[in-house]
This record gives structure tokens, sequence and C-alpha cells, in this order.
């Protein structure tokens, strides 16, 4: 009985798991990579590291499995943005994360200039760093990446589908493209006009496929066994959309990890933007009621950016806990937080404010505070 590995490069580290034609798990590797902070509001990635961790738990995870593979699919942290050589398969930066806020002032420069509306019809999104064209846009005005022929730019899937192929591959789907301001829902392409605002080559860009199918089989070069087909890839929340079974108009989940993430499937019509929510596209699948032609799907979003993220920083930063699994028994230990109040805006707050420039807030503390209601106030936040 062959085996399905999905590869996961979530945000502060990454997973292969395996399962069954049953669909029951087999197998399961993780590995924490390193987030670096060069600036305050910043959040990089060394994509080099990300790809050693994926080769690293791949092989583990298939060293200690007795079934063959059949295909490897790939999920990933979304906006998350990276530029590299296509000749030498260098990275020419650290990846700039999506939690990061440098992008913020030109954000604002641009909704005085009018380019809201355009953004919100065209991507279904709303002018804020979180999103990739600021991050790419940096890269290429001050971050020394040069727009020659060689350069590549893509979401960290297109990055993980490079290496897994050899190089061969420089693609993506639609669910992680409607992610970087640069794509038009509607029209499922890149946007000619939004790549021209913010300066971003078209050629550099992925090859934009549906979400399920053949993107490229894996090549020696990858360091994994050659000839395994890579046959699906989906953005981190639309993937949990789809495996909490969320098929229909209405149905919803929320998922909690390093933020939260609500999304609502609402069909396979791109709708009006609704104040306060990201529209994005859930997947671009073949659809077996349609003789296999894809249909897409879209989603309604609502982002809260630090979730699983204010746990670690009790564990990395206050260093009140040792492991984050300490967190939930330590909060119960109290009744209560004793009106001590947190806000995780760490990295600005998202739905339904939007706003990039808000900065975490602990308020209420008192000489009786102890780090256990420190730890229920993070975790009630």
């Amino acid at each position: 009985m062959a085996v399905v590995i999905a590869l996961d490069a979530g945000t502060t580290g990454v997973r292969a798991f395996a399962v069954n034609e049953s669909g029951e798990p087999v197998g399961y590797r993780y590995r924490e990579f390193t987030q670096h902070f060069p600036r305050p509001g910043w959040v990089e990635h060394d994509v080099t590291e990300i790809w050693s961790a994926i080769v690293g738990t791949t092989a583990e995870l298939m060293a200690s499995l007795d079934q063959p593979v059949a295909a490897f699919g790939i999920t990933d942290q979304r906006e998350t943005v990276v530029a590299w050589d296509r000749r030498t398969g260098r990275p020419l930066h650290r990846a700039i994360v999506w939690q990061d806020r440098r992008g913020a002032a030109r954000c604002d420069e641009l909704v005085d200039e009018g380019l809201l509306p355009t953004v919100r019809a065209t991507t279904g999104l709303v002018l804020d760093p979180y999103f990739s064209a600021t991050k790419v846009e940096w890269l290429l005005t001050e971050g020394g990446v040069e727009a020659g022929p060689d350069l590549a730019i893509g979401t960290i899937d297109s990055w993980l589908l490079w290496n897994l192929t050899g190089g061969q591959v420089h693609a993506t789907e639609a669910s992680n493209a409607s992610r970087t301001m640069l794509f038009d829902i509607g029209s499922l392409s890149w946007s000619p006009e939004l790549c021209d605002r913010f300066g971003v080559p078209l050629g550099a860009l992925p090859e934009v496929l549906p979400s399920s199918g053949r993107f490229g089989v894996t090549h020696e070069r990858s360091g994994l066994p050659p000839g395994i087909p890579i046959s699906g890839i989906a953005g981190d929340q639309q993937s949990a959309l789809f495996g909490q079974a969320c098929f229909s108009p209405g149905a919803t989940k929320n998922t909690y990890g390093t933020g939260s993430f609500v999304l609502m499937n609402v069909g396979d019509t791109c709708p009006e933007p609704v104040e306060g929510l990201l529209t994005t596209v859930a997947w671009s699948i073949p659809d077996p009621t349609a003789g296999g032609a894809i249909r897409t799907d879209y989603a309604f979003e609502g982002s809260i950016f630090s979730t699983g993220s204010a746990v670690q920083w009790l564990r990395d930063g206050l260093r009140i806990i040792d492991d984050a699994a300490e967190t939930g028994p330590l909060a119960a230990s109290v009744d209560s937080t004793d009106d001590v109040f947190f806000v995780p805006a760490f990295t600005g707050l998202g739905s339904p404010w939007w706003d990039p420039y808000a900065r975490g807030t602990l308020v209420g503390v008192t000489r009786g505070t102890t780090r256990a209601h420190l730890a229920r106030a993070v975790v009630e936040a």
C-alpha cells in the first residue's frame, strides 16, 4: 500500500506527514527553523534552512516507512516571498515573511494615491504589508535584488517546487498566487497593471497551475529519491479549509497556528469584497461532475496575525515557560487573569482593523500578577 507525503512549510517549522490509501496517518516528522528579526517589525527566514529542514524531515520519514511514496503534496505559509537566481538556484535575499511590516508606509502612500479600489476589485485583498507585493517591491528597490533575466520570484511553495524538481519547474497555484496582491482572482492570472505598479517583472513570476495535478517529479539534485510526482499544492489555510471538508458555500473553519485564520467557502463565483474581510481563492481543482474541467472556489477570510506566536513569546521572549505545552495547565491554574489584558499585536492587527502600526499591549499588571495570569491572558486573547 503506497503513501502520500504532505510537506508543510509553516511559519515556525516544517512538517512531513504520511498517509496511506485509507487516509490513515502512518508517519510524521517536524523540525523548527530560525526566525530572524533584523529590525523592529521586520521578520525574515533563511530559505536554505527551510529547504534543508524539508529534505531532512522527509528523508527521515521515508526511511521509517515500509511503503513506497506515490506522491508529494505541498502546503505553505502563503504571503512570504522569496527571490532567487534561476541559474545558480541561490536565494538573493532572506525570505520576507508574511508577518513583516516594512511595507506599511508604502501601503499608506498607495492608499493616498487612490490604488485601494483597484486592489480590492482585482485581488480581493486590502493594501496591507501582510501581502507579497510591497515585499517584492522592497527587494527590487532597497533589498539589492536586480530584475535581470535570471530572476525568479515566488511564494514558499514555488521555492520548494523549484528545489524538488531540481530547478526544472517554476510554478505555483491560485490559492498562493491570490495572496500576493499581484493576482487577478477573477481572470486567474497575474495582473499586468499591478505588477507594473509595484515594478515586478512578469517574467520573474511563476506559472499559475491548478491546485491539483502534476506539477513535476522529484529530481536527483533534490537530495530525495527521483521520479516521485508532486501532485498537489495549496496555501496552508486553504488546505485546512479543504481538509475540514468545507466544500459547500457557508462551510467555515478556524485554524489556530502561528496566527488564527477563519475561512468560509463562498462557492465558485468570485464575490464582491466585504468590508473588513479578504476575498481569496480557496482552490482550483478538477470537477468530477463537469468531466474533470477545472473549478475554482473562493473564500472569505478573517486573518488574526498572532495566536501561537504569542505562546512562543512566553517561551522565547519572556522565558516564563520552557515548552509551549506548559501554557494550558499554567493558564488553568488560576481562575481568571485578575484583570490583566493582553493584545497580541506583535505584527499589527489584521481583520477587521487592518492596522499595521498597532503593537502588542499588556495592561492591568499589579504586584500580584503572576506568570499564570500572564499565560491565561495570552490564552484568552
